[in-house]
């Protein structure tokens, strides 16, 4: 029987995190962003048949009923009773040759019919919002007055500083991310640290009832565990958006909120000699940078991952150490 084959991506530049070999022919080699298109079409780049390793790192095999080439398309038909019918589509994308990886779902998911609106968020001529440089296929806010610069955050995917403080920041989650998160304990870690800034949330670049629709876990599982942490971090939403595109939107248009409620608070208080104290603000200009942290700890035999975020107990040992 033909086996689609799903292995790790041996190259580190690369964003597109697996490789994919689907038995046609000599073989098909495509770099993909996922091993199955479960919430939506993955973007997948056609590469030489011999970029396939020669011991590939398999994550995963797919038994295949059929693999057949219909005009500008590959059908896959894999044999097992769910998830098991997918077409990968060769099309152009900016003048260049691209392939996603589609299935019925995500081919015919809803969209919403509407217009975004192109009015400033708040009256903000220019928003600045700062990207975290480990966000992968980050948001662009190319429809909108915003101006991105990308610098390591502590917390948060995008986020907006004023006077130099980090005020306000936001995570993005897709579906799968935000359950694998939620089981293996991530998402309370990541909600402890947003819930120290003054203003934070999560997004979900989805609507809720698709977290009641994934095969490989309990939806009162994944429930049960989104309402505990929201009771136990009230002061850092998760909202769900339908789109990508919906998703990047509310992140804009929370972001510049954020932003002026910090500058009218501090004007109040200078207006009113206001003696309560602000809420903490996170310094954004001093944080260290995740080389020196890394450095840092392998010189004292502490295991830290080599991409990725450094757990929070070594960013804090890192600066109690280096306090001065």
């Amino acid at each position: 029987m033909q086996e689609l084959l799903i292995a790790l991506n041996p190259d580190p530049d690369s964003r597109l995190a697996y490789l994919m070999k689907v038995p046609l022919g000599d073989g098909i080699v495509l770099r993909t962003s996922g091993t199955w298109p479960r919430t939506k079409a993955l973007y997948c780049y056609p590469v030489p048949v011999a970029d396939w390793p020669a011991e590939p790192e398999i994550v995963e095999r797919v038994p295949l009923r059929s693999c057949a080439r219909r005009g500008g398309a590959i059908d896959l038909i894999a044999a097992r009773g769910r998830e098991n019918r997918s077409q990968l589509v060769y099309t152009t994308a900016r003048g260049r040759d691209a392939v996603f990886w589609q299935a019925p779902r995500t081919r015919k998911q809803a969209r919403p019919t509407v217009s975004l609106p192109t009015a400033r968020a708040a009256g903000i001529a220019e928003l600045e919002i700062v990207v975290d440089a480990h966000e992968r296929y980050a948001y662009r806010f190319a429809g909108q007055q915003v101006r991105t610069v990308t610098r390591g955050l502590p917390c948060g995917d995008y986020a907006v500083v004023v006077d130099g403080q980090l005020i306000a920041s936001v995570e993005r989650k897709s579906v799968p991310d935000l359950i694998s998160s939620l089981t293996n304990g991530r998402l309370r870690y990541a909600l402890a640290e947003l819930a120290a800034l003054p203003r934070a949330a999560v997004v979900v670049e989805d609507r809720l009832s698709q977290i009641y629709k994934q095969g490989y876990i309990r939806p009162a599982a994944v429930a049960d565990g989104l309402a505990e942490c929201q009771v136990r971090w009230p002061n850092v939403p998760i909202v769900f958006c339908e789109t990508r595109s919906l998703a990047e939107e509310w992140t804009y248009r929370y972001l510049a909120a954020a932003h002026n409620w910090a500058a009218e608070e501090a004007d109040a208080i200078k207006r009113t000699g206001d003696p309560t104290p602000k809420p903490s603000r996170t310094e954004i200009t001093t944080q260290p940078m995740p080389a020196a942290i890394r450095s840092w700890a392998r010189g004292l035999g502490i295991d830290v991952p080599d991409r990725g975020r450094i757990p929070l107990a070594v960013r804090e040992a890192f600066e109690i150490a280096n306090h001065d």
